[in-house]
């Protein structure tokens, strides 16, 4: 999946942030509706003008950010 194809970044939308094209979704807000137990059914139902491949963007987009990251130690 090559995110960049459905997802971008623009100063003049959301200040920046990363959207899905052609919305004000943020990649942020729809990852945040999954991490709050949201299904892809669910949020596809709720915002109609999404596609599968928009939510696979944002997967991708998400691994393709984290690996890049060094992250937070996580504490046990």
């Amino acid at each position: 999946m090559e995110w960049r194809e459905r997802i971008h970044s623009d100063a003049k939308i959301l200040s920046g942030k990363p959207v899905v094209k052609g919305t004000r979704l943020s990649v942020e807000f729809l990852l945040r509706l999954f991490a709050a137990g949201w299904s892809e059914a669910q949020v596809l139902e709720g915002y109609p003008h999404l596609e599968d491949e928009d939510l696979r963007a944002i997967f991708a987009y998400a691994a393709e950010v984290a690996a890049e990251e060094r992250g937070f130690a996580l504490r046990r």
